[in-house]
């Protein structure tokens, strides 16, 4: 079979040797006769896998020990409703930072539990899309925590500066960031990701939050989204998805032994500087978000002739460059350079743009 490179927003590309441990492993985890998805979540195996998960993201983050990891069902939508609804009161004030798509969408969900604040943080100048530096959003004195997205997938832009605001609790939507780079987690009060970016599959979302936050006593919150509960039952009150499970800590270990975050860091950044070098020395292709701004895990790029795009995405996919449309309330492309996208499907990326551009410059 010819090599496939999967550039998807989620869920995405897997590293091969994590998908060959788990192939190898399936029928039979550990040597105890039956796959990780067979057995109960609180055999002593299975226990000792959600010990090992834990400390593994601990030493990858530096995650202090005052701050605790539960991994919760529901993905990052479902953060949307249940931070709101264990952090505040109905008449409490909550900034969320507008910069793109899923910025929006967890501020909509925020509106039905408390007073929500949008702050939008981005314009366009001279054709280019920026976003203000932290220090100009209009942050409302009273507000309870400050909500923002570090990366936005749709609109391929990124926020790489850390927060600094004086006692204000500080919530990320990590999704499509964490273990992709270096953070500093003393930054941020809570910090959630779904899984299905950079760390395994979809079914697990992860959240690394502030011990002295975990305190709700609203008896209205369903108990699978109640912090408190989950953490109380070791992230296990109900049955969780052991395969999610089971396959982020594989992606633990795989980080580890290649590197840890400094190391994907460096590959990453190399990945997106080479897409982005293709797009901006050709007047063929445009990404129109200022340079400070753009994501490195999702490039987004337009042709300059539309009538273009389709083609493009169908012979892509012809030459084994799996989708690299963009979502359907943007349009045109977007590859999505997660972790386990190897910098030689990038370059496949760029030589297929320079056949492509070549092939058609003379439509534009």
């Amino acid at each position: 079979m010819n090599k496939i490179y999967n550039f998807s927003s989620g869920p995405s590309m897997l590293p091969i040797e994590v998908m060959i441990q788990a192939k190898k492993e399936f029928y039979n985890w550990n040597n105890i006769g039956s796959s990780v998805l067979e057995i109960s979540h609180r055999s002593k195996e299975f226990l000792k896998l959600i010990k090992n998960s834990k400390k593994n993201l601990r030493n990858l983050l530096n995650i202090p020990k005052n701050y605790e990891i539960l991994f919760c069902h529901g993905g990052a939508r479902g953060q949307f409703s249940s931070i709101p609804m264990n952090l505040t009161k109905k008449k409490d004030i909550v900034d969320y930072i507008y910069s793109g798509h899923w910025s929006y969408q967890a501020a909509k969900e925020s509106k039905k539990y408390c007073n929500t604040n949008i702050i939008n943080v981005s314009y366009v100048k001279n054709k280019k899309k920026f976003i203000l530096p932290m220090k100009k959003w209009k942050i409302n004195n009273q507000s309870k925590y400050i909500h923002y997205c570090p990366n936005e997938t749709i609109e391929g832009i990124s926020i790489d500066e850390e927060p600094n605001f004086k006692n204000k609790n500080i919530i990320g939507d990590f999704s499509s960031t964490l273990l992709s780079r270096k953070i500093n987690i003393k930054k941020y009060s809570l910090i959630y990701a779904s899984a299905q970016k950079n760390i395994g599959t979809s079914g697990i979302t992860i959240i690394i939050i502030k011990k002295k936050l975990i305190k709700s006593k609203n008896k209205y919150i369903p108990s699978i989204l109640n912090y408190k509960i989950m953490l109380e039952n070791n992230s296990i009150y109900n049955t969780p998805t052991n395969f999610s499970w089971y396959l982020s800590n594989l992606v633990f270990i795989w980080l580890k032994k290649i590197g840890g975050l400094k190391e994907i860091e460096k590959r990453n950044i190399e990945k997106s500087k080479l897409l982005y070098k293709k797009i901006d020395n050709s007047d063929f292709y445009i990404n129109n978000i200022t340079k400070k701004n753009r994501s490195c895990m999702n490039v987004i790029f337009q042709l300059k002739n539309s009538k273009l795009n389709n083609l493009f995405l169908k012979e892509s996919n012809l030459n084994n460059l799996y989708a690299l449309n963009n979502h359907k309330l943007f349009g045109g492309m977007r590859a999505s350079i997660y972790n386990a996208m190897p910098i030689d499907g990038v370059k496949s990326l760029v030589k297929f743009m320079s056949y492509f551009e070549k092939k058609y410059k003379h439509e534009n």
